[in-house]
């Protein structure tokens, strides 16, 4: 099976209102600005979108509103990871149609080692026929899936990419080198996308995109066609605000980015918090420089 999820991709926030419930007006404009903004395909409910704070029926009802909305013009990947194996085939199991693919990250706090990763991938592929992006992202896990793993799973039939967040690029173009056909890796660092590319990395699944989609789109779509002088002109037109909407974590800053936007308001459920006034103001005013 080959990786059919390339270029742009989205990992999608999830919009609330004051009282915390899901915005669901603000959640399908949110998806018809990627869709009009040349985003490649969509990312439904990865930690972007809060997944660890949505209930399942709240995460199937912000599937459906979002394939509603996209109307089969994007594909669609729905985020489904966990800790528990056996928890996490049996999601596989029960999901809705209209998914094209699905995400998982590596098991996260309990800390396998690498056969432990291997052997958890393989139970979750045979739970399912859609193809699967592994996520690796040590920063949140606990734990790295090296290069070798990643090699070891990319021969498993419905194991189609690795969005790789671990920052290491000597271990990215490992695989990158020794993948087999059909693989690919995908950028999980919005910050170091653009040289990602240059050394063979097949898209990505961004957090700024959601609120910069067609700078975002241009800056991929340019440096996989070899265009490195028009890819650089986005990356550095998106530098700062990359680095501002990552400060307090996420998604908190690309929310406010959003809002100044008129695209949703800037809640998140706890044990986020919203970003500091400081922060507020200047993600809003690059915002507004980026968009003049």
């Amino acid at each position: 099976m080959n990786n059919p999820f390339k270029g742009s991709g989205v990992a999608l926030v999830t919009p609330f209102n004051q009282d915390l419930t899901i915005d669901f007006p603000a959640l399908k404009k949110l998806v018809r600005y990627q869709v009009d903004n040349g985003t490649d395909f969509l990312v439904v409910q990865g930690t972007t979108g809060e997944s660890p704070v949505l209930s399942m029926t709240e995460k199937l009802e912000v599937l459906k509103a979002v394939q509603d909305e996209n109307n089969g013009r994007l594909k669609i990947i729905f985020g489904v990871g966990g800790n528990d194996s056996v928890a996490v085939g049996d999601v596989l199991k029960m999901l809705p149609s209209g998914i094209d693919g699905i995400l998982s990250v590596s098991p996260y706090y309990n800390k396998p080692t690498q056969k432990g990763i291997v052997e958890h991938y393989k139970y979750i592929s045979k739970c399912t026929t859609l193809p699967i992006i592994l996520y690796n992202v040590p920063g949140r896990t606990g734990s790295n899936v090296s290069s070798e793993t990643t090699l070891e799973l990319a021969k498993i039939e419905n194991i189609v990419a690795m969005k790789e967040a671990s920052g290491g690029f000597e271990q990215i173009m490992d695989i990158v080198q020794n993948k087999p056909e059909g693989f690919d890796v995908l950028s999980g660092d919005d910050v170091i996308t653009m040289p990602l590319i240059a050394v063979g990395v097949a898209g990505v699944i961004s957090v700024v995109a959601n609120a910069f989609p067609k700078k975002f789109a241009s800056m991929v779509h340019n440096a996989i066609a070899g265009k490195t002088e028009l890819a650089k002109e986005d990356h550095y037109g998106l530098f700062s605000i990359t680095k501002m909407l990552f400060e307090e974590g996420n998604p908190g800053g690309v929310k406010v980015s959003l809002a100044e936007q008129g695209i949703m308001k800037p809640f998140m459920r706890r044990p986020l918090y919203p970003v500091s006034d400081g922060l507020k103001i200047r993600i809003e005013e690059e915002t507004r420089n980026i968009l003049s």
